[in-house]
């Protein structure tokens, strides 16, 4: 690699790493609030977390389209296209607050969960310009853009939502507008040239891709990953406010929960490339297996913080190496249907936990809840541990 040639890998990861960044300050302020606007206006309150469950079932829906799009325009202007439609929610749901709508909120977050559908091959577009030992860095200084999301989001969540009183829950949406146009913005500068008509040509069908240990592995543990983390972090600010707890213990339980997501992105790459991706997804879902075992125990600040930050660890370790692990099994020609199936699977994992959060916890409370999520962690860490050894033999 050049020096000239390395120049440019690092300038386009650190646009990505900010486009990360925006796109998940967007996201915890829609996580902060979106509950709590569903609990409001939904007349079953047992539907608080529906908008949240259709923001990550339009995010899968999203993902297919979007992979091939971009395989024929680019990256740039699929990223881009994608912000759009997170204006266009921003805007929805700005009506939907002023209107006090039920199905327009679902509608608004939907469609921001549409462009979460393009947001996140941020962290794939990562991997495309890096060099081989540098894949795993790339991923992860991407991911670790989500760091500010953890300073910022809570922050802007409570500033943006006093600032339109009487009216609350107005101002977050119209943070989210500008969070998208920020990214349309940074996005312009993005350099990632399409491949090749030769690099597009040929591949293996998707079946015969799927059925590689290493790549349904990689598949489920994302997938697991997401859908534990949703389906605990989306129902922990009711949860904490059912209980006598205040917005802002809420918004700081989450604001280290998201630290806890991205800090570790910083030394994750790191720890792949020493340990091996295996092992650091093993660490991953007993971390995440450990959180449910502290959030069990009390409903004090102090449990749901722990809870949440072993959470976000597991999550950070599972999930980056499991997009490290997706990104060996495919060649370029077969990229956008392989990454277009982990986002699809990853996705409706997570719209299935969203949606089960708020049900569980209405019905059966937040210690059963927890327990309902140990089960696939525990199966995944099976097949994780089952993967590493069949390396070895």
């Amino acid at each position: 690699m050049t020096a000239a040639t390395g120049r440019h890998m690092r300038r386009n990861v650190r646009l990505l790493s900010g486009c990360f960044a925006l796109m998940t300050t967007s996201n915890v302020v829609v996580v902060s609030v979106s509950a709590l606007v569903g609990f409001t206006l939904a007349d079953d309150k047992a539907l608080a977390t529906l908008p949240a469950a259709l923001m990550w079932i339009a995010t899968a829906t999203a993902a297919i389209p979007a992979s091939f799009l971009m395989r024929r325009i680019g990256r740039r202007f699929g990223f881009m296209t994608g912000a759009l439609l997170g204006m266009v929610g921003a805007a929805l749901g700005c009506l939907a607050v002023t209107w006090e709508s039920f199905p327009l909120l679902c509608l608004s977050v939907a469609t921001i969960g549409a462009n979460n559908g393009f947001n996140f091959y941020f962290r794939f577009a990562a991997a495309e310009v890096a060099s081989e030992d540098y894949r795993g860095r790339a991923i992860s200084l991407v991911m670790a853009g989500g760091v500010v999301a953890g300073f910022m989001g809570p922050r802007i969540s409570e500033f943006s939502n006093g600032l339109f009183m009487p009216q609350l829950y107005y101002g977050p949406f119209v943070a989210v507008g500008c969070i998208a146009l920020s990214i349309i913005t940074l996005s312009a500068f993005i350099d990632i040239p399409r491949p090749s008509a030769m690099q597009l040509r040929g591949g293996r069908p998707l079946a015969t891709i799927a059925r590689q240990p290493e790549f349904l592995v990689a598949v489920l543990s994302a997938a697991v990953a997401y859908g534990v983390m949703v389906m605990l972090m989306s129902v922990t600010p009711l949860a904490m406010i059912s209980r006598g707890l205040v917005f802002a213990d809420a918004t700081f339980v989450i604001q280290w929960h998201v630290l806890s997501m991205f800090a570790p992105s910083f030394f994750t790459g790191h720890l792949i490339r020493r340990f091996g991706v295996l092992t650091v997804m093993s660490w991953g879902a007993v971390s995440i297996a450990a959180s449910i075992g502290v959030a069990i125990q009390d409903v004090s600040v102090a449990h749901f913080l722990l809870a949440m930050c072993l959470l976000g660890l597991g999550w950070n370790f599972l999930f980056v190496g499991a997009t490290t692990l997706v990104t060996e099994a495919h060649s370029t020609a077969e990229r956008a249907k392989s990454q277009a199936m982990n986002e699809f699977t990853v996705f409706c994992s997570a719209s299935i936990g969203s949606f089960l959060s708020g049900s569980l916890h209405y019905y059966v409370g937040w210690q059963a809840l927890n327990y309902a999520a140990l089960p696939p962690v525990i199966a995944i860490l099976i097949a994780i541990l089952w993967l590493d050894r069949r390396r070895r033999l």
